[in-house]
């Protein structure tokens, strides 16, 4: 089974000027680790500085779109708003419906979020049928798609003057 990530950039980005928020699920510690990780490295990689980057968490993914919600208007009111935000969790397939409802939820939400905040809401949910499936998604195998979801911030964020 292949995995790729974005593929070519358009251009080069750059992060140095961003506030990127990552809001991470804790089910599946070692793979949302690895994610995170994955992510916070690319967001340092195209410039973001490390005091820029905010990383929280909730309980589990079906928390992620309002944590999101609240994690982002309270940075606003602070003062010092994030440029985009990666909701990150893991969602693996068990034996009854729950993974379906919960997948299509957290999807349709987190999507509806870009344009209720103004802003890029990545998403950074895997959604696979096995463990092991979230382990190669995760770089524990295979590539890491929290990379993927740092650069899809920074281009999201720079690219159209947000």
């Amino acid at each position: 089974m292949a995995i790729h990530g974005l593929g070519q950039l358009d251009k080069t980005y750059d992060g140095s000027k961003l506030r990127i928020g990552i809001l991470h699920a804790r089910w599946n510690k070692e793979i949302i680790d690895s994610l995170v990780k994955g992510a916070h490295d690319k967001l340092l990689e195209f410039g973001v500085k490390e005091e820029n980057i905010i990383i929280e968490s909730v309980p589990g993914s079906f928390e992620l779109p309002f944590g999101t919600k609240k994690f982002s208007e309270k940075w606003d009111k602070q003062g010092k708003p994030l440029d985009a935000v990666i909701p990150i969790g893991v969602l693996i397939k068990g034996s009854t419906m729950h993974f379906e409802y919960i997948c299509d939820s957290v999807s349709q939400k987190i999507m509806d979020l870009s344009f209720e905040l103004g802003k890029p809401i990545i998403f950074g949910v895997l959604t696979c049928l096995t463990d092991e499936q979230a382990r190669q998604r995760a770089g524990l195998g295979g590539h890491n798609h929290g990379a993927d979801w740092g650069l899809a911030a920074i281009e999201m964020a720079t690219k159209f003057d947000l």
